[in-house]
């Protein structure tokens, strides 16, 4: 509770001074130039806080890994700490979080696991053991999971490159689906019914998107090719490569059904955040969407319940991972793309639009009326639908040409190229 047991501050060096247990969960950012640019994580505020604890520390402590990181990154955490010790002790443990947006809160009180790797010695025992006695207040001790440091450093970039390997899986099946006139939703259910697979993480869609993902299948291939694991990482390359293939696919599949050509046209964005119920738009396939309709000449339309007007156009002129660095950082005032606007809602954005891309699948596009979009639309006026949301036979019924990922062609759509 707050002002009980719950304080906060901004003196950080007092209560990093003062504390037992320290969680650092500052942020691991894709290097942008220099070795591993493009691949490997960026560790430089990780260090900072390292040389920050062993300069104010009085006491032993506990230092807790809580950002995702490579494997090994505690070790070099553990030599600045040594190095500047002054006869101070430290542990050091990994501790990722395995919260997801838009549940967070319910992840942390309800976690499937919580994963503590540390040394395997006596002191290194303890720490886990003092670590675990926290958690143990909400979370069952089944649930509490202890390893080594390098397993549960690896065990969460393991984590998030098997999820985006699900998705990654289920968009190679869609192209594959279009091709035969197998619906991937029927082929996910059948799938996802052997106890051994599950049903989770087989939605087909224009791609995987957030800050997690492709930033740690990069950080994974830089690893592993570090270790001479060439196979290995091009294994985990080849997750990214199909998510790309599969936002190229979707505007190709755009501008191949629309006479080959969009220049000019106006076409309606519904959505940019990279899942529904957040405003969250680092890596939203929805960017790569509007940027290769963009190239295209497209003029674009675009509404998110929640993404503010700035945040589109400053991530439309960004250059790839700048986002995931500090704002002060970023691009200043961002010059806006004089080809798109932003909507107050989804019938602005389809007003005179040529074609709707569904981008994000938030919950009030499965509701819209339809009938009203498509009056107020040019003909022939097209649905492509990125996330498998709408009703594609009552689309069809009311007039559009409808594009759905996975589902069987619109005749319109047959023997039009998917890639151009």
């Amino acid at each position: 509770m707050q002002g009980k047991d719950l304080f906060f501050s901004t003196d950080i060096e007092k209560h990093v001074s003062e504390a037992d247990i320290i969680f650092v969960s500052v942020n691991t950012p894709t290097k942008t130039r220099g070795l591993g640019a493009g691949k490997a994580a960026d560790l430089t505020y990780w260090e900072s806080a390292a040389r920050m604890i062993a300069d104010v520390s009085k006491s032993n402590k506990i230092v807790v890994e809580k950002s995702t990181v490579p494997v090994k990154t505690a070790e070099a955490i553990e030599r600045i700490l040594t190095h500047n010790s002054k006869g101070i002790k430290y542990q050091i443990l990994s501790n990722p979080e395995f919260l997801a947006e838009g549940t967070a809160i319910q992840d942390l009180f309800k976690p499937d696991r919580v994963l503590i790797g540390g040394r395997e010695t006596p002191d290194g025992l303890k720490a886990i053991q003092a670590l675990k006695d926290v958690y143990a207040h909400w979370v069952p001790e089944d649930r509490i999971i202890t390893t080594n440091l390098w397993s549960a450093e690896l065990s969460k970039l393991a984590a998030n490159a098997f999820l985006a390997q699900r998705i990654s899986s289920v968009n190679a099946m869609s192209a594959l689906c279009e091709a035969t006139g197998a619906d991937v939703s029927q082929v996910s259910h059948a799938v996802g019914k052997d106890s051994r697979i599950g049903p989770k993480f087989l939605n087909a869609s224009v791609g995987f998107g957030g800050s997690c993902f492709q930033k740690d299948i990069l950080n994974l291939v830089y690893i592993c090719e570090c270790n001479g694991l060439a196979e290995v990482a091009n294994y985990w390359k080849q997750v990214i490569k199909v998510n790309d293939y599969q936002k190229n696919r979707f505007v190709n599949r755009v501008v191949s059904s629309m006479f080959n050509t969009v220049a000019g046209k106006k076409i309606g964005i519904m959505g940019f955040a990279f899942k529904k119920d957040t405003g969250d738009t680092r890596e939203t396939p929805a960017m790569d969407v509007c940027k290769g309709l963009l190239g295209d000449k497209a003029r674009l339309s675009i509404y998110d319940p929640q993404v503010t007007a700035d945040q589109i156009q400053r991530d439309l002129t960004m250059n790839k991972f700048d986002w995931d660095h500090p704002i002060h950082l970023q691009p200043m005032s961002p010059t806006g793309v004089k080809q798109v606007s932003i909507a107050w809602d989804a019938y602005e954005a389809s007003k005179d639009a040529h074609a709707l891309c569904i981008l994000t699948e938030w919950d009030e596009f499965k509701t819209l009326d339809y009938r009203r979009i498509f009056d107020n639309m040019q003909k022939p006026a097209f649905v492509f639908d990125g996330r498998n949301v709408v009703n594609v036979e009552m689309l069809r019924d009311i007039g559009f040409i409808v594009y759905s990922i996975g589902k069987p062609l619109d005749p319109w759509l047959k023997n039009m190229p998917a890639v151009a």
